[in-house]
């Protein structure tokens, strides 16, 4: 859901997004974790949260199914920057969303990547090279570091120089952070 708010800020504002991967669950196990086990004790707040997505889902014109489970995002993290590396960063977040928040396929499976991978365009050599080889490794070792060390807590996170607002958030909230960033609005 950000991928598509960040292209419209893209779109209306004079900025262009970079992204920086961040470790929301790492210690999630490759297989998962059901997603009542990640939130035991606090059920009621994931049901809350779930609905919360489903609707932001809605509003953007976004399928969205009901995921059981949550994965370990390390080796689809090191994908996207792939993916960015290769110019189709749009494309594979894509894919990723639909792979896990429509069909809850997990990312942390090579071969589940693997066609997320060819869906969003990347070559296949690149691929392999990326997830079996972990290209992208230290990349996103940094990535984290830089996250967790300018305060990154959780996902979404959107700054503007030293402004932020964190989660998936109403289009008007970050409407408010580019105003108060003060980023112009692209000409038409």
């Amino acid at each position: 859901m950000s991928a598509g708010r960040v292209r419209r800020l893209e779109s209306e504002y004079d900025i262009t997004a970079r992204y920086t991967y961040f470790p929301l669950h790492p210690e999630t196990p490759a297989e998962g974790l059901p997603l009542l086990e990640l939130f035991a004790g606090r059920e009621q707040a994931f049901r809350d949260s779930a609905r919360r997505l489903e609707q932001l889902a809605e509003e953007e014109g976004l399928e969205y199914g009901e995921r059981t489970h949550t994965y370990n995002s390390r080796l689809a993290q090191e994908l996207a920057v792939a993916g960015d590396m290769a110019g189709v960063t749009n494309a594979l977040h894509d894919a990723l969303y639909h792979a896990y928040f429509v069909a809850g396929r997990n990312l942390a499976s090579p071969e589940v990547l693997a066609g997320v991978a060819e869906e969003a365009g990347l070559d296949a050599e690149l691929v392999r090279e990326t997830v079996e080889g972990r290209r992208y490794q230290t990349t996103i070792d940094e990535h984290w570091q830089r996250a967790l060390g300018v305060g990154v807590r959780g996902v979404p996170t959107f700054a503007v120089g030293r402004t932020a607002v964190v989660g998936a958030q109403p289009w008007e909230v970050l409407v408010d952070l580019m105003d108060q960033a003060g980023v112009g609005r692209r000409e038409s």
